[in-house]
């Protein structure tokens, strides 16, 4: 059996444009890497950012400030707050991607925790898709902006910050939002979005828990303290600190240790940026 690169066929489902197909490839490339079909190949890390990764015309991508607030109480609020949580879970499947493309100097444990993940992701896109089709609405119906894909963008050249920012600080705001919204959800009935929910919240603990892993591996190697480190590289990368409350037990579980949390607590400000 001819075997070929894992991280070159994380590409290729990367650049996927339509929902179904990246979905689909993200699965097939999970299936071939535990047949043995695909493998790592030493390289150096690819420090170039993708600045337009595959994805649809629609949604439209906006400033965070110009995505409108809608009630979750109509039905088109209801909609694009679906909505929203389906475009995070799309581009949680090219971010899990392109660590498996870009990073390619890590070894096969990290890139089978990131295959892991961008199938599960993908799986969550499904879930939360076929939600927002029963209430007549689909993915691209509203504007979304693109946030998380661009700090993807700033950290291509740096596995640690990557780990940092995007799981550790993006990821791990999710953690924190969902139980409002699961609560949103519930006042309004929808009890099998909750459902969803509660599955989304289950696995991106262990998303968020394998970039703190990995964060500090690469902190490790480093000889840098990772607690400190974490915070310089928020400040450096003008990325959001958490807003409180905190999902305290979600990021314990993740990997957050008694004195980060008190402290991420502490120190958020009243305001932040959307996600």
């Amino acid at each position: 059996m001819r075997v070929r690169s894992v991280h070159q066929a994380a590409l290729q489902a990367l650049m996927c444009v339509a929902p179904d197909d990246k979905c689909r490839a993200t699965d097939t490339l999970l299936a071939d890497w535990r047949s043995g079909a695909l493998a790592v190949l030493s390289a150096c890390n690819d420090p170039v950012p993708i600045y337009e990764p595959g994805r649809p015309r629609r949604p439209e991508l906006v400033p965070p400030q110009q995505v409108p607030l809608r009630k979750a109480g109509s039905v088109e609020g209801h909609a694009a707050l679906l909505h929203a949580i389906a475009h995070i879970e799309f581009n949680a499947i090219n971010l899990a991607l392109d660590c498996v493309h870009r990073f390619r100097a890590l070894p096969a444990d990290f890139h089978d925790g990131w295959l892991v993940v961008a199938a599960e992701e993908a799986y969550h896109f499904r879930l939360v898709r076929e939600r927002l089709r029963a209430l007549g609405f689909d993915y691209g119906d509203f504007p979304a902006h693109n946030g998380l894909w661009e700090m993807a963008c700033k950290t291509a050249h740096d596995p640690l910050a990557r780990m940092a920012l995007v799981p550790r600080v993006l990821e791990a705001r999710g953690l924190d939002a969902t139980p409002p919204i699961m609560a949103k959800l519930r006042a309004i009935g929808d009890r099998d979005s909750v459902a969803v929910l509660e599955i989304i919240l289950r696995d991106e603990i262990g998303h968020v828990a394998l970039g703190d892993r990995w964060f500090r591996i690469l902190c490790a190697e480093r000889g840098l303290e990772p607690e400190a480190t974490y915070l310089k590289l928020i400040d450096a990368f003008d990325a959001p600190r958490p807003r409180p409350p905190l999902h305290v037990e979600a990021r314990r579980a993740a990997g957050f240790s008694e004195a980060e949390l008190a402290g991420l607590g502490a120190q958020a400000p009243a305001t932040t940026r959307r996600q």
